[in-house]
Formats: C-alpha cells, sequence, structure tokens
C-alpha cells in the first residue's frame, strides 16, 4: 500500500486567538492528517509562527491544500510556504581548513539520517577535495581573502548556479558573505557557528570563552538574511 504524501506548512501572522484552531479545521477538512505541530509566539512583535507536519490522505491533492491554504492566509493576512517533504533540497557546502563540520554532515547524509541531498562542496582552500570526491562529490574552487567581497560573491553565486542547488550550509566557511550574497541567499543559506552568537564571534571563539569563564558549550545557526 503506497504512503500518503507528506507536507509541511509553515506560516507566520500577526498573533491573534484562534490562529491554531483555524489551521487545524482548514487541514482537517481537506483529509490532511496532523503528525506533528509546533507553534511560537514572538511577544516583541507580536507575531505567531507555526510549522505543521501532515499526511494528505483520501482523495484530496496537493492542489487542493494549496487552494484552502491560500484562502486561509487571505484571511489571516499569513505568509505561507508549503512543502513536500518527498523533495529533498538540494545542498552546497561552503567549508574552509577546518573540516569536522563538513566530515559531520557528509557522514549522516551518506548514512542517510540528513534529508536533503548534497550536491557539491566549495572551498577557498585545497584541503578537503580528497574528502569531497570519496564521497562522489564535485570540488568547487572559491576564492579567498585576496579577492574582494564582490568577487567573492559571485563566486559562491556561481556555484549555486552551476549546481542548482535550493541552500548553502557554511560549515566553518572562514570568508564573510558580503551584501550581493546575502541579498541573493536571503533564507537560502544556513550559518553554523561553534559558539552563542553574539557573544562570541569570529575564528577563535573557543579561546575567547574560556578567558570569559563560561561553562556552557554549543553552537548558534540561523538563516542568511539580505539587508534591511
Amino acid at each position: 500500500m503506497q504512503e500518503p504524501p507528506e507536507l509541511v506548512l509553515t506560516l507566520s501572522c500577526p498573533d491573534r486567538r484562534g490562529i491554531v484552531h483555524a489551521v487545524s479545521r482548514m487541514l482537517d477538512e481537506g483529509q490532511g492528517n496532523i503528525l506533528d505541530s509546533h507553534q511560537f509566539r514572538d511577544p516583541a512583535s507580536s507575531t505567531f509562527f507555526m510549522r505543521v507536519h501532515f499526511a494528505l490522505e483520501g482523495s484530496a491533492t496537493q492542489s487542493d491544500v494549496e487552494e484552502a491554504i491560500n484562502a486561509l492566509a487571505n484571511q489571516w493576512g499569513m505568509e505561507t510556504r508549503l512543502y513536500d517533504l518527498a523533495v529533498l533540497p538540494r545542498i552546497v557546502v561552503l567549508v574552509s581548513r577546518l573540516g569536522h563540520c563538513l566530515n559531520d554532515l557528509l557522514y549522516r547524509w551518506r548514512s542517510g539520517w540528513l534529508a536533503a541531498e548534497i550536491v557539491a562542496v566549495a572551498s577557498n582552500h585545497e584541503d578537503h577535495r580528497e574528502l569531497a570526491i570519496s564521497y562522489g562529490l564535485p570540488y568547487l574552487n572559491l576564492p579567498g581573502g585576496e579577492a574582494s567581497a564582490d568577487e567573492r560573491d559571485e563566486a559562491v553565486l556561481q556555484a549555486v548556479a552551476d549546481t542548482g542547488a535550493d541552500l548553502v550550509v557554511l560549515a566553518r566557511y572562514m570568508q564573510i558573505l558580503g551584501p550581493m550574497a546575502c541579498e541573493r541567499l536571503a533564507e537560502r543559506a544556513i550559518n553554523i557557528h561553534h559558539s552563542f552568537l553574539p557573544s562570541f564571534r569570529g575564528a577563535d571563539p573557543y579561546r575567547q570563552a574560556h578567558d570569559r569563564g563560561v561553562k556552557l558549550i554549543g553552537a548558534t545557526a540561523g538563516y542568511v538574511r539580505g539587508p534591511r
């Protein structure tokens, strides 16, 4: 028996009472079976955020759900996105010299633990070429600090275009993305930083944290966003 398609709906809108009920009712009437749901209210902006993972059952189609979501979005002033979990995002991983984040991502991808398709590794150094090739991935050259910010941005954007990537993961990529790349890759690039931002920034946050006597360890991950 074929498993029903699984979709994820993400939304944000001004917070008010009844949003969860409205979304749940819309999905129930559209033959969507909710598998898990998470919501969050940002008190500073009074904005409500929600992520709903559901299976589409019965005779309903994704087009039917999209039509119902659009009607609900118009009614509640929502920004919405709908994702088909069967369609894996294509990822380019950017790295410099330290490869532990890259190695972990590649291992999880090969093991089937990462719900994505890594399509290339791009770097401003040669250190991890053999590692990428051992996974059957192309290794793309990026300019380093000797290049201008625009030249580095153009190279990153060209790598994304050449591979058809949906998402860029900055895995210890020690170059700063310039305004051009940040704008073009807004909410399509994830930075994984090995400390609690914004407390300890730069290339040596471990030593900064140690010198300040910090007793916690962890990381910060966030989407790159364009200028506001």
